[in-house]
């Protein structure tokens, strides 16, 4: 079976500037790390609280060129491999992120703190496409802790983000994967569409303002709306799971989502950053 999981987005800057924030260690600690030291072509090190396995750095430096940034990457006793390439095209720039050693499997189960690779990337990538467009970052997840709750302000009414949050349709556009929304209370949410074959439950809604929706194992997803003058403030929080082992891998995934939102009310052109993910098989 294949490990080796692939982004490819667009991120609205050139390239010179995308290396910048990824090899400046000031610019790190803003949109990625709590900690990060960086001297290329030796050594590329983060950690910290927003790192899984952050208690020290892990990583090990094995190529750097103006393109290609590979390093090795400690994680659960093994070391995987960590890849971002940049591509310039025009005014903007393809980065692609390959990541070995990702099993979904473990995403799943939480057996490994390597379950939460892909949407740990999935996040830092949304932060780090945000650090370039100047706006506000997603609050990244802290994985020292059990609270698992952050918010965003979007510059667009509750009406409308209401809708964005609870129309099958329209949910499905921003983030990038089919959702069924039954939007009342014991209707189902439906990650993949309806005919997946299973399906969260929503277990309270009031409308325009709050909804709830219960995922078993991982907890139950809260979101809740408040408005003034003409913007949004979406606050998110799971609860309900077991504390001793946090669902971050979810919850990282959630958070990179509303990246997408935010820029789904607010650009007029609005397009997704994603231009393709590749799964492991099996997958």
């Amino acid at each position: 079976m294949s490990d080796l999981l692939t982004y490819r987005a667009r991120l609205a800057a050139p390239a010179d500037a995308v290396r910048r924030a990824l090899t400046d260690p000031g610019a790190l600690r803003v949109w990625f790390a709590e900690h990060a030291e960086v001297e290329l072509p030796h050594r590329y090190e983060f950690w910290g609280r927003y790192t899984p396995e952050g208690d020290a750095p892990h990583q090990r430096l094995l190529h750097a060129d103006e393109r290609i940034l590979r390093f090795a990457w400690l994680l659960d006793g093994v070391e995987t491999t960590s890849e971002l390439e940049l591509t310039p095209a025009g005014e903007s720039t393809e980065l692609t992120l390959r990541q070995s050693h990702y099993v979904f499997a473990e995403a799943m189960d939480g057996s490994s703190i390597r379950g939460v690779l892909q949407t740990f990337w999935a996040l830092s990538i949304a932060n780090l496409a945000a650090h370039l467009e100047g706006r506000t970052l997603l609050p990244r997840t802290d994985f020292t802790s059990a609270d698992l709750r952050g918010e965003l302000l979007i510059d667009a009414p509750v009406d409308r983000v209401w809708t964005s949050l609870t129309d099958s349709e329209q949910a499905s556009a921003w983030f990038g994967y089919p959702i069924g929304i039954e939007p009342w209370v014991g209707g189902r949410y439906a990650m993949g569409g309806f005919e997946a074959g299973y399906a969260a439950k929503v277990i309270d809604l009031e409308p325009g303002r709050r909804m709830s929706v219960d995922w078993g194992p991982v907890g139950v997803s809260s979101w809740e709306l408040d408005g003034s003058d003409g913007k949004t403030r979406l606050t998110f929080v799971q609860s309900g799971f077991d504390e001793d082992n946090p669902p971050y891998a979810s919850w990282c995934g959630s958070v990179a989502g509303l990246s997408e939102l935010r820029r789904f009310h607010e650009m007029a052109d609005w397009q997704p950053i994603w231009l393709a993910v590749e799964m492991p098989a099996g997958a």
